[in-house]
């Protein structure tokens, strides 16, 4: 890659500030819960910010390497995913509150799921790029990639992680559209996912219990509908302007580990109304600018790599924001940048240090 390709700085700014949401929301969100549970209130700053760091610095690594280079490692990128996600559900899976989704290495803790959906994005761009003539036919060229997203959906599904699952089949989707897919192709698959969806949730009785509380928390309020039900009080009882960091009530030991996936409750009831938009406006801006990108790639392949990126940012967002406004079934998605995590931050950096590759590429082309 020749030195003259200059860094976006615009997108490099939106990761940047996003981040800085993001350690001061862990800290605001998560001090009192430290001081309780690990009798340290920066427990979960210090942790965060040496993530933050660490993810930079992947970040700025993997940027200075041709996302060409994927390509030659991309064949094997779905086996890789795959292995780990197999492995996860054997003896060296740690479970933590009746689920299986952690393998440790080295005394590093991290989540397979968060591997494997970068190692689909990898494999499907690089094969998509090869065989975009046959991606108007639905045996030849979409069923064999859905089936293989599917492999990996079923794994996840059984830790049980079905928001994950859900994630890897909708970056499947998107992929295949910007590749080719058809129209009717598309639509058929949606139904017959609508359908596969609502067996899933049915056969289950924790998913199901779920679902039931989505319809309405306050009807099991003391169970499957308190998390949702806190996250309703922090969103109403911050107003337009928020009652101020640090000033929360909710994520004074109502909303269990406030720092994670319900950190946008924390941000609705501290920063308000306007607080939140701010944060859904640093989002759009960042995923226009990620199509952006996609369409300004050298290559089909840049331009699916990036595609895969967005859409699983994009998909985690909604998800993440959907949940916490009880807009859908609580999910274990994470709030990219912003949610306190280890494994999820240094995956996403690193796929932010390929999108900027593919910018700064781009822009060359």
């Amino acid at each position: 890659m020749k030195s003259k390709n200059r860094i976006d700085a615009y997108l490099l700014t939106l990761i940047l500030v996003l981040l800085i949401i993001g350690v001061i929301m862990v800290f605001s969100s998560s001090y009192y819960y430290a001081l309780d549970k690990m009798d340290n209130i920066y427990y979960f700053l210090i942790k965060d910010i040496i993530w933050v760091v660490l993810g930079l610095a992947i970040m700025f690594a993997t940027m200075m390497v041709d996302y060409h280079l994927i390509a030659k490692v991309a064949p094997f990128a779905y086996f890789i995913g795959l292995a780990l996600l197999i492995m996860v559900l054997t003896s060296f899976g740690i479970e933590i509150n009746y689920a299986k989704r952690w393998l440790e290495v080295a005394g590093f803790r991290f989540q397979p799921s968060e591997v494997a959906k970068l190692c689909l994005i990898v494999f499907l761009a690089n094969s998509l790029s090869k065989t975009n003539k046959k991606i108007g036919r639905f045996i030849e060229g979409n069923l064999p990639y859905l089936a293989m997203a599917a492999i990996y959906s079923a794994l996840i599904i059984k830790q049980p992680n079905m928001s994950t699952s859900v994630i890897i089949i909708l970056i499947a989707f998107a992929m295949l559209f910007v590749a080719g897919m058809l129209w009717r192709h598309l639509a058929a698959i949606v139904v017959i996912g609508i359908a596969a969806a609502a067996y899933f949730v049915k056969s289950s009785t924790y998913r199901y219990a779920r679902f039931l509380s989505f319809k309405d928390p306050f009807a099991d309020a003391a169970k499957s509908g308190y998390q949702v039900i806190q996250s309703l009080y922090a969103l109403g009882s911050g107003g337009l302007l928020g009652v101020g960091l640090g000033q929360g009530m909710q994520n004074k030991l109502y909303i269990p580990e406030p720092q994670n996936d319900f950190i946008f409750a924390t941000i609705g009831e501290e920063l308000g109304l306007v607080g939140c938009l701010i944060v859904l406006g640093l989002y759009m801006a960042l995923i226009l600018k990620g199509v952006k990108i996609a369409k300004k790639a050298p290559d089909l392949f840049g331009t699916l790599l990036a595609t895969g990126i967005m859409s699983m940012l994009a998909f985690q967002v909604i998800i993440n924001i959907a949940v916490a406004t009880s807009s859908m079934p609580v999910t274990g998605i994470p709030l990219p940048f912003i949610s306190y995590g280890g494994s999820s931050m240094i995956i996403l950096m690193t796929e932010m240090g390929i999108l900027m590759n593919i910018s700064m590429q781009g822009t060359r082309a």
